[in-house]
């Protein structure tokens, strides 16, 4: 299991190097807001060889327009390319995920591209998790995600509980895909995440202290590799 961390700018990254995979998002921009290109190639830049991870936004049904910026963001460096699923519908979230992943791996074939659904979807009138995994699968994308869509301090354990994720994990696992499991996780919540076992999770309250609009702390950071090491 890796740990993703989410820094929202260059210098917070500078306290998430000891995670294994730095991800620029922008959290004022939502769930999986999106930064800008330039933030993406200076954190590539002093992230040095570790890898990358950029959010393109929590996307409405615009197929077009996550392409673009799914090509944008790899283009920028980021070695893992991820959009959210903010709409309902198995044919829309088909050609969102097709058109995303054609644009990546058409040029870039050795990046990854994630697919985001909400834990909280029944809430927010999008798309179940479980109905994506066929999806990014048939697409040829290489990591189903699950995350919290609305940032209220509940955790996607309070939408899904550890056998559902665990169900979801499995899920992937037989169709040949990679786990990432996020959404405002707690350290209390890593038992369980060892017991699920997803290949990524993704935090960044989690070690800003509780808080994801405070700064990434370096000493959190390395509490979390060691509690999932």
């Amino acid at each position: 299991m890796q740990l993703l961390v989410s820094p929202s700018s260059i210098e917070e990254a500078q306290s998430s190097l000891s995670a294994d995979i730095i991800d620029v998002k922008k959290p004022s921009e939502g769930s999986l807001g999106a930064n800008f290109p330039w933030v993406i190639r200076e954190i590539k830049r002093i992230a040095e060889n570790k890898p990358v991870s950029a959010a393109i936004g929590d996307n409405e049904y615009k197929p077009g327009t996550a392409a673009l910026s799914a090509y944008g963001a790899a283009c920028a460096g980021a070695d893992f390319i991820k959009v959210g699923l903010m709409f309902d519908g198995l044919d829309r979230a088909r050609e969102v995920i097709d058109a995303v992943t054609k644009a990546v791996k058409g040029d870039f074939p050795e990046k990854y591209v994630v697919i985001a659904a909400y834990s909280d979807y029944e809430r927010m009138g999008t798309i179940s998790p479980f109905a994506i995994s066929s999806l990014v699968a048939d697409a040829g994308a290489d990591i189903a995600m699950v995350d919290t869509g609305i940032k209220d301090g509940k955790s996607t354990f309070s939408f899904m509980d550890e056998e559902a994720l665990s169900r979801f994990t499995l899920q992937n696992r037989d169709l040949g895909l990679k786990t990432a499991l996020a959404g405002s996780l707690k350290f209390e919540d890593i038992d369980a995440l060892n017991r699920i076992d997803p290949d990524i999770i993704g935090v960044r309250g989690m070690v800003c202290g509780g808080d994801r609009s405070d700064s990434i702390r370096a000493d959190l950071v390395d509490k979390a590799m060691r509690m999932i090491g």
